[in-house]
């Protein structure tokens, strides 16, 4: 069986890898990657991982209130080091990409989008809304807070900011016209399934601090979840993460 020679694979028999299933929590952000690499797996190996998407601050606190899960997928590092240091992990995780920003209008805007953050929030007009994920709960909530602070733009007033739940409800606020701006992670932006409904520019690295990505396996988890979180640190899984829009981890 080709699928079976695969480094990341421990030598399971088909019939029993197909019975398998593994439960994942991951960052919003990860949506259209983990959705590539989930079908990819399941058509090489058999095994079924079920994703339950979310920000990572809150899959990080139903973690510890005992959601049945075998891995965490966190949009930060933050997070995975508050389940190792409550004992709930295998170890302290590995990096597995380093994400990115992207500034955000719907396809019909006429706001100054190419340039920059400071033209777009300044033509913002008295109504307009201005989204980023709740940066309590969400990783790239904390970045896009800091790009706007770096580029010189500061707190967003209360008329102006929306904060969505994570990344993703802050993404589709843009995207279906309820805000008319807003930040969010640039691999959700340039995805097909939504890129046609927006207006995306990325936005400088040196805008915020780098948004390394961590994942880890958690205590109780089996052969089959051990053997799906090599598969992500491997070159094939590397190359659809490099191909959504992040870069490799640092």
């Amino acid at each position: 069986m080709a699928a079976l020679a695969a480094p990341w694979l421990a030598p399971w028999a088909a019939q029993v890898q197909s019975l398998v299933r593994i439960k994942i929590a991951a960052a919003s952000n990860m949506k259209f990657v983990l959705a590539d690499l989930v079908s990819q797996y399941r058509q090489q190996t058999g095994v079924q991982v079920d994703v339950n998407l979310g920000a990572s601050g809150n899959l990080a606190r139903q973690i510890l209130q005992g959601l049945p899960v075998d891995q965490f997928i966190s949009a930060d590092e933050v997070w995975v080091a508050e389940l190792d240091k409550a004992g709930r992990t295998v170890d302290a995780g590995q990096r597995y990409a380093t994400g990115r920003l992207a500034l955000v209008v719907p396809k019909n805007s006429a706001l100054p989008l190419s340039q920059g953050l400071a033209a777009v929030v300044r033509a913002l007009k008295p109504g307009d809304k201005f989204a980023i994920a709740n940066p309590a709960l969400a990783p790239y909530g904390v970045a896009a807070v800091e790009a706007l602070q770096r580029a010189g733009v500061g707190a967003l007033t209360t008329k102006h900011k929306v904060l969505g739940d994570n990344i993703g409800q802050a993404t589709q606020f843009v995207a279906t016209g309820a805000s008319q701006a807003g930040i969010t992670a640039l691999a959700l932006a340039q995805a097909p399934e939504i890129a046609h409904r927006l207006q995306v520019l990325p936005l400088p690295a040196e805008l915020h601090a780098p948004l390394h990505q961590r994942m880890v396996l958690l205590k109780g988890a089996g052969a089959a979840a051990a053997d799906w979180h090599r598969f992500l640190l491997s070159p094939t899984a590397q190359a659809v993460i490099v191909r959504h829009g992040y870069a490799l981890p640092q």
